[in-house]
């Protein structure tokens, strides 16, 4: 098994977690995106949009990072407690996959991207997403609930996680949001759970 990935991407830090959280054994290859290897053709034979992450196992490839949560759940966790069987569960997980790729990509990702990539977002623009986000979904259905869905973690928690996580370093304050910060805990407490790294972690100075 292959994990095409880059540490500062929240969405490759997605794959990597789960890889880590069910102690699989993988080949993890940082594409250098500076140098524009994401954009090569070999690369693109793999991911058409020349994204990251992408996951290789044997003949299976996937370049979606929700997409290969569900792939691992599914394949390596029999006890089907990161994707639950129940119908009402699994639909419950989606929603907040949906969540993870819309609303945290517009919000905290945005501003994230924004800062720190020059990413083509209105990063105040996506500051006022992110509260908005925590103040009426997240901080909320945290105070009742110790997990997105359930009573255990699910692949919903990791897809959430990374970049609301990193939202301090693009000056993006939790302060209001306990029980946001309280997940947060839960979820970097977890055997084998690997810490979304901050930009200045990867990049230096750079950043």
């Amino acid at each position: 098994m292959k994990l095409y990935d880059h540490p500062v991407s929240g969405h490759a830090h997605r794959a990597s977690a789960m890889l880590s959280l069910l102690g699989l054994d993988y080949e993890n290859i940082i594409v250098d995106l500076q140098s524009g290897a994401h954009k090569q053709p070999e690369y693109l034979k793999l991911n058409p949009l020349g994204q990251v992450p992408t996951l290789q196992d044997g003949d299976v490839v996937l370049r979606d990072s929700t997409a290969i949560l569900t792939y691992l759940a599914l394949q390596y966790d029999p006890a089907r407690s990161w994707l639950p069987n129940d119908p009402e569960l699994a639909g419950k997980v989606q929603e907040w996959l949906a969540t993870s790729v819309k609303e945290v990509f517009e919000g905290p990702c945005g501003a994230r991207i924004s800062k720190f990539f020059g990413a083509p977002i209105d990063f105040d623009g996506a500051v006022e997403k992110t509260h908005m986000l925590m103040k009426t979904l997240f901080e909320p259905h945290l105070a009742q609930n110790d997990w997105l869905v359930g009573t255990a973690p699910t692949i919903a928690d990791i897809a959430n996680y990374g970049y609301i996580a990193a939202t301090s370093e693009t000056g993006i304050s939790l302060a209001d949001y306990p029980n946001v910060r309280a997940w947060l805990a839960r979820i970097e407490a977890l055997n084998g759970f690997p810490k979304i790294k901050t930009v200045a972690e990867v990049m230096g100075s750079a950043a």
